[in-house]
């Protein structure tokens, strides 16, 4: 097998694996409640994955300077590339919908506890505040 092609077979293998990743990113954004941790759990393997991925288009670029890209084994790869690339392009740009949408609600939920929120426990010093509570009873916090 040319270096070509195991480069490329290696390229659908991690392009597989981040299908996964995205379709776990998909579920944690659907959920009704988000856990941060296993987002960023998520989006480290994603990340991890990308950087996999760009090595490995570097090595195909390199590979197909010194071999025949017009055979037929390296037409049809190619072409499954593009097409789980595009399909990955797809969810991507749901996820990143669901994200849009998860944080439009945590802006709601602040809005809504911003106004019953504690007075500032710190002055601008970085001192305690002393808030006084009626009567002539002051307390320091």
């Amino acid at each position: 097998m040319s270096r070509l092609l195991e480069v490329m077979d290696q390229m659908a293998v991690v392009l597989n694996s981040l299908q996964e990743v995205m379709d776990a990113e998909q579920q944690q954004l659907s959920a009704g409640h988000v856990n941060g941790s296993a987002l960023q759990r998520i989006t480290e393997d994603k990340s991890s994955l990308l950087a996999t991925l760009d090595y490995l288009e570097q090595l195909r670029r390199a590979a197909q300077k010194t071999e025949d890209p017009a055979s037929t084994a390296i037409s049809q790869r190619w072409q499954m590339i593009t097409q789980k690339t595009q399909h990955l392009l797809d969810i991507n740009q749901h996820n990143g919908w669901l994200l849009e949408e998860q944080l439009a609600r945590n802006e709601q939920a602040l809005a809504v506890l911003k106004p019953h929120q504690e007075p500032n426990l710190y002055g601008a010093d970085g001192q305690a505040t002393t808030v006084s509570r009626g009567g002539n009873k002051k307390i320091t916090i």
